[in-house]
């Protein structure tokens, strides 16, 4: 950790300004996709975006109170910073320890609860039927001229292999989504907890120019 105040001053703004870089990250990946047409009904992200928007003025406030070296604005950066750790974490390390079988029961739930064009979107794009049993599947994937199936040759439709249910094409994707979120997740985590840690000494620090204001007028320490 940096020893002397201006030192501190610039890891604690250079931090903030990384975390501001992320949020507008995070807010055009929620833009991009609600602007895509495979994910536009998605609930995540409105997720996503509520998370840009959360950490652009978290950001805004650890800058202006590095800045400034304000230290109301400092407390509750830390305050906040601690307790966004406090969630991250646990997130992070539930994403990591999810099982498939969880994984597959997290996923369905969200399957559930997405309407039918976005069902039929995603099985024209992987080529699969229904989620996890073909027969509760919509009709689009009844299509005999499906990708996983493309003949119209009546004799040839009996000899079609059925296509393979969405959870068994996306079962690799989905865990691999699960790690690299709680990953991710989990490394944001521990650099909050160094930014809350470093806005916490940096705090307690004295500015040189109050320090160089005590010695020239020490009657008047009391001010300070």
């Amino acid at each position: 950790m940096c020893g002397g105040f201006t030192c501190s001053k610039n890891a604690l703004t250079a931090l903030n300004i990384l975390y501001i870089v992320v949020a507008f990250i995070l807010i055009g990946v929620a833009v991009y996709g609600r602007a895509s047409a495979l994910v536009t009904n998605l609930p995540i992200i409105g997720g996503i975006l509520a998370c840009g928007v959360i950490l652009f003025l978290i950001s805004i406030l650890g800058l202006i109170g590095a800045v400034k070296h304000h230290q109301v604005l400092l407390f509750f950066y830390m305050l906040i910073l601690f307790l966004l750790f406090l969630i991250q974490f646990s997130i992070a390390c539930a994403c990591l320890a999810v099982n498939t079988k969880q994984q597959e029961q997290l996923a369905e739930e969200g399957w559930t609860r997405v309407e039918l064009d976005l069902k039929t979107k995603v099985e024209n794009t992987f080529n699969c039927c229904g989620f996890n049993n073909t027969n509760d599947a919509n009709l689009a994937c009844k299509d005999p001229t499906k990708v996983c199936c493309p003949t119209t040759d009546v004799n040839l439709m009996s000899n079609c292999p059925p296509c393979p249910t969405c959870m068994h094409k996306l079962q690799s994707t989905i865990d691999y989504a699960f790690k690299l979120c709680g990953s991710i997740g989990l490394f944001f985590s521990f650099t909050e907890v160094i930014a809350a840690f470093l806005a916490r000494y940096y705090r307690n620090q004295l500015d040189p120019q109050e320090k160089a204001a005590r010695a020239i007028f020490p009657r008047h320490n009391y001010l300070y």
